[in-house]
């Protein structure tokens, strides 16, 4: 069930938002960001492993490391037009029935979503307002890797 800030986080990732950032990663693939920590879990040789990819946004993490071999992936999402986007997305990929997604908090789920041997979170810390809550109740759900992007330090995000 949706809370509180998921809320908050579906006004502010609308259809229209979501549907910029699939566009951008169809057009132009992952980011730099999102692509050093592909590179880094590709580089330990992550197929056939599962992944559960909290903050998935459009699902771009999911997507790559299953085109990489990844078994499974659960993507938890605080936005439903993301949830909508990626599920959408792993559709159009080929690759939807190994794939799941959950829209809501991923605090209040923790509970209900099976441990996985890749968890990631892709510029999520920041955001959450229970950072500690959040780093410990995934990193509870890891059983091998646990990767983490935390936005750079660049003026306009100090500003922001």
């Amino acid at each position: 069930m949706p809370s509180c800030d998921c809320c908050a986080i579906d006004s502010h990732f609308d259809r229209q938002r979501v549907q910029k950032k699939l566009d951008s990663y169809r057009a132009q693939g992952p980011d730099a960001t999102t692509k050093l920590l592909l590179n880094a879990l590709e580089a330990e040789g992550g197929a056939a492993m599962t992944l559960l990819d909290i903050g998935a946004g459009v699902g771009v993490l999911g997507h790559e490391l299953l085109k990489a071999g990844v078994a499974k992936v659960c993507s938890v999402e605080a936005s439903a037009a993301a949830i909508a986007a990626a599920r959408e997305e792993a559709e159009r990929l080929g690759h939807a029935e190994r794939a799941s997604f959950l829209h809501g908090d991923f605090v209040a789920l923790a509970d209900e979503i099976a441990p996985a041997d890749i968890v990631t979170l892709d510029r999520v810390i920041c955001c959450y307002p229970d950072m500690p809550a959040l780093v410990e109740r995934s990193a509870q759900r890891a059983r091998q890797f646990y990767g983490a992007v935390y936005p750079r330090d660049i003026w306009w995000l100090r500003l922001a």
